[in-house]
């Protein structure tokens, strides 16, 4: 398996298939590299390189104490992109990774990365308050981390069908799917779960996104039970110069994966790559 270190010791894990201009995918909470997998073998088929890492407390990354917030995630990052040298990159980044996205181009610039793309993205700012009335109430993170703590492989399985909107009538979401989700959140580290439950609900990413100068892609759906459009996509898309949103009627959370909808995701971001 393949690892860079990043400046604090951190053993941060990633994969790369193709060559040609890098792509690199950032994926969302409480997965890791693998949920990128459809995408990763599509440009790599269509003559890109594709990367994609897992989160430190994720997946094949070390599972550290510390470190679980959106400036050490976006510093991770930079380490990645400066070890391997990857210049003119399209950063692709779901969920919480968008956050982590943002972060690292609010810290870091763009000197790196050509394009971006915001699927299902957490930004500009998740939390509901008297400023950001269209965001989830505290209560449903408080009860997040609960259900972590109280039995964490449960609460996986009780979570995924609303991530790919396997509750919803006439959804295209599989049982595999769902039993993807589960695997991929079993090895992620219970302090890392908890801790960024924290860390991308109270994170404020709109100075962040107004830093961006690159072409840039949002996708939301709209019955978005994790994040919804209207605390994010519909959002995000104003503050980014250059941004257009591309909405997916039915669209679940974890749309990349469920059928249907990944094809047609995979179909925009050739596309985008292509533009």
């Amino acid at each position: 398996m393949t690892y860079i270190t990043t400046r604090d010791g951190t053993n941060i894990f990633y994969k790369e298939w193709g060559y040609g201009e890098p792509v690199v995918f950032i994926h969302g909470w409480p997965l890791n590299a693998d949920s990128w997998d459809d995408q990763m073998k599509c440009v790599a088929d269509n003559g890109f390189r594709a990367i994609a890492h897992d989160r430190r407390g994720h997946g094949r990354s070390t599972q550290t104490w510390n470190g679980y917030d959106f400036n050490t995630f976006a510093d991770d990052l930079n380490d990645l992109m400066t070890q391997l040298n990857l210049m003119d990159a399209t950063l692709v980044a779901h969920s919480m990774g968008g956050g982590e996205l943002a972060r690292y181009i609010g810290r870091h610039g763009t000197q790196r990365v050509s394009k971006a793309v915001l699927l299902s993205s957490i930004t500009p700012h998740l939390l509901q308050g008297q400023d950001n009335p269209d965001g989830v109430p505290q209560q449903v993170f408080d009860d997040i981390k609960n259900g972590l703590m109280r039995e964490r492989s449960q609460y996986w399985q009780d979570a995924a069908p609303g991530f790919f909107g396997a509750n919803k009538q006439g959804s295209m979401a599989t049982q595999g799917n769902q039993h993807a989700f589960w695997q991929m959140a079993m090895q992620s580290s219970l302090e890392a779960s908890v801790k960024c439950v924290d860390a991308f609900s109270r994170t404020d990413f709109t100075e962040d996104l107004k830093k961006f100068d690159v072409p840039t892609l949002l996708i939301h759906g709209d019955i978005d039970q994790v994040v919804p459009l209207e605390a994010s996509g519909n959002k995000s898309v104003k503050l980014i110069p250059n941004a257009t949103l591309k909405v997916y009627q039915d669209g679940p959370h974890g749309l990349a994966m469920v059928p249907g909808y990944k094809e047609q995701f995979n179909t925009d971001l050739l596309d985008f790559l292509k533009s």
